[in-house]
């Protein structure tokens, strides 16, 4: 009963935290979610001793790394000049948002979402001020389409790759793509149209007189990271398609970004400006993150919700709707990446196997999508936030991200699941 009431009491104050944030701007996310997991260790849900089991250090290395390459863009100018290129090509508002939303889904697709969460939110900052454009919808824009865009691969985000690798199921990367690439590129053009209707955005010509080489302030750091971002994106497109072909690569991804990044430190002009405009922010709402969501599960209080809907293995639209229903529920409380790696071990057990394809793709796309539906779902959602907050003081409201995210998400689920249902049968 102790466990169950500590649980309890760390999950009200991540929620209560987050609606006083609407009057309380100066009280950042990661604060909450710190005092939370104090909560979850002092209740003894989580013993001390086991905090380093707790925290996923690849993420923690990955966040540093990709901070300190993006950090590195910012200063350099080189993320000014990328912008100035940009607006110069695309024309129009609408059609500004409609290729971001596109270019951002893809790079999440064969990245990893929460590396374009971090260069995306220094970037559309930079779009927003040189377009003359508020800097809201853009986050939202990018806050979408990054979750939708890694739906379509099993290297979009962290827990389709927990699923890829722990479900067990053959050729993971052509499974995801046969079902879920048509319904991915659908849902990226249909959420900025709506995006531009919530936000009442006018269409208008974009026009700029700057030669995007000007805007670059330290031509050796822009140099640097260029090879940085470079080199990131493609040491993690050859360690996938490593790891495709069943040839030696590396398991755990984070390190490459950081191994990266440690390399750049001593060729640029100020590397102690670099590393102080990495978002520690962020990076503690991680390792308190990964510290309460342990504490939670370990506390037996959802697993009572998980049996509700799925008690034993279903199939065909009723298990697609059960384990979607418990994604975009459950995701909400735990972030989908903690979710989804309890709920395959659960999955496992009432009798779900490789075979079972469909199921595995459910999961992965009803928990991914989940990030659409609160601020909670994804922690991509968390980091732009804390980014858009420190760098520019803005933020996404968590009553209209819920508002907005609602409409969002049905619109991406009835356009995944026919392709979902189809996938039983194929």
């Amino acid at each position: 009963m102790w466990s169950l009431v500590v649980a309890g009491i760390s999950l009200a104050v991540i929620i209560g935290g987050l609606l006083a944030r609407s009057r309380f701007r100066s009280l950042p996310f990661w604060a909450v979610m710190a005092f939370a997991s104090f909560i979850v260790v002092a209740g003894g849900l989580v013993p001390v001793d086991g905090l380093g089991q707790a925290v996923d250090i690849d993420v923690i290395l990955f966040l540093i790394g990709m901070f300190s390459i993006v950090s590195l863009a910012e200063s350099s100018g080189l993320l000014d000049a990328v912008a100035y290129w940009f607006l110069a090509r695309v024309g129009s508002v609408w059609r500004l948002f409609i290729v971001l939303s596109i270019v951002f889904g893809l790079l999440a697709a064969v990245t990893v979402n929460d590396a374009v969460a971090v260069l995306g939110t220094v970037m559309v900052g930079s779009i927003a001020r040189v377009a003359g454009l508020g800097l809201e919808p853009f986050l939202f824009m990018l806050a979408f389409s990054v979750t939708i865009g890694s739906v379509a691969t099993p290297i979009g985000n962290p827990q389709n790759v927990l699923i890829a690798v722990q479900s067990g199921i053959r050729a993971p990367l052509l499974s995801f793509l046969r079902v879920l690439l048509l319904p991915s590129l659908i849902n990226l053009l249909v959420v900025p149209l709506v995006l531009l209707k919530w936000f009442k955005i006018s269409d208008k010509k974009l026009e700029l007189l700057v030669i995007p080489g000007e805007a670059i302030r330290n031509r050796r750091d822009a140099i640097i990271a260029t090879i940085g971002l470079t080199s990131v994106v493609t040491l993690l497109l050859a360690n996938d398609a490593l790891s495709i072909a069943g040839l030696p690569h590396v398991e755990n991804i984070g390190f490459i970004p950081f191994i990266v990044a440690a390399a750049t430190y001593i060729f640029v002009s100020d590397p102690r400006g670099i590393l102080e405009k990495v978002n520690w922010g962020t990076i503690v709402f991680f390792i308190a993150m990964f510290i309460t969501m342990k504490g939670v599960w370990s506390s037996g209080l959802l697993q009572p919700l998980v049996a509700v809907l799925m008690d034993k293995k279903l199939y065909g639209l009723e298990g697609i709707t059960a384990i979607s229903v418990e994604s975009l529920a459950l995701s909400q409380l735990l972030s989908n990446v903690p979710f989804t790696q309890f709920f395959i071990q659960y999955m496992k057990t009432i009798g779900y196997t490789p075979s079972d394809v469909w199921a595995w793709l459910v999961l992965a796309c009803s928990s991914t999508i989940a990030g659409n539906l609160t601020l909670l779902g994804a922690a991509s959602n968390i980091i732009i936030m804390e980014v858009a907050e420190e760098r520019y003081s803005k933020s996404l409201g968590f009553i209209e991200f819920a508002k907005l995210g609602t409409i969002v998400t049905a619109i991406n689920m009835a356009i995944y699941l026919p392709f979902l249902y189809l996938a039983v049968y194929l």
